[in-house]
């Protein structure tokens, strides 16, 4: 009689609020891999809003986020006010910044400068991707603004030869006491960190 097939022990998260844990994923990869705004593999509440660029001879302009804005359901940036909080992270090539997570603040991210690669995983027990993992490649390439949800753990690499520079909004102001961390290289994460085409 063969021994029964039990599923891995979640890590529990210690902190208040709504419970969050680490479930360990047997296989190192990068999870799915979002290709499009709309994809079906993107964790429950993440969302993400294309950007357009308008280039000149001088240059470009872009925007980036549009608070308050009167009469129009903007569910991107909803639930932002005056308590918001914008913030810019300059990185070096080959960085990594890796893992946190929030139990109450939401995050909208703008890289403006440079390429990405943003991981995500979900550390919600009671969400319906709990678990699942997603890896975007953002920047310049692709001006996309990434929704991160409280209790969605976040991090990126900066890849190729530039510096990278990543405007982001916060829903509240900066707060210690809601930031958890979570080592890059976490065994139980078993995130892909290295260069995927050799």
């Amino acid at each position: 009689m063969s021994a029964p097939v039990t599923a891995p022990s979640l890590r529990l998260l210690s902190g208040d609020g709504p419970a969050l844990a680490i479930r360990p994923r047997p296989q190192r990869g990068l999870g799915a891999i979002i290709l499009r705004p709309d994809s079906p593999d993107l964790i429950a509440g993440v969302m993400i809003e294309t950007g357009a660029l308008w280039p000149d001879d001088r240059g470009f302009f872009t925007e980036l986020f549009r608070f308050g804005v009167p009469g129009v359901e903007a569910p991107f940036t909803s639930g932002f006010s005056p308590s918001a909080q914008i913030s810019v992270a300059a990185s070096f090539p080959g960085v990594i910044k890796a893992m946190h997570y929030h139990r109450l603040q939401t995050d909208l991210w703008a890289p403006v400068r440079g390429q990405l690669q943003v991981a995500l995983y979900d550390l919600r027990c009671k969400s319906a991707t709990f678990g699942g993992v997603n890896t975007l490649y953002l920047g310049e390439w692709r001006p996309w603004r990434l929704r991160i949800p409280p209790g969605v753990g976040h991090g990126y690499k900066v890849v190729g030869a530039e510096p990278a520079l990543m405007v982001y909004a916060t829903d509240r102001f900066y707060n210690p006491d809601d930031e958890g961390r979570i080592p890059y290289d976490d065994p139980d994460l078993n995130y892909d960190w290295e260069l995927q085409h050799k």
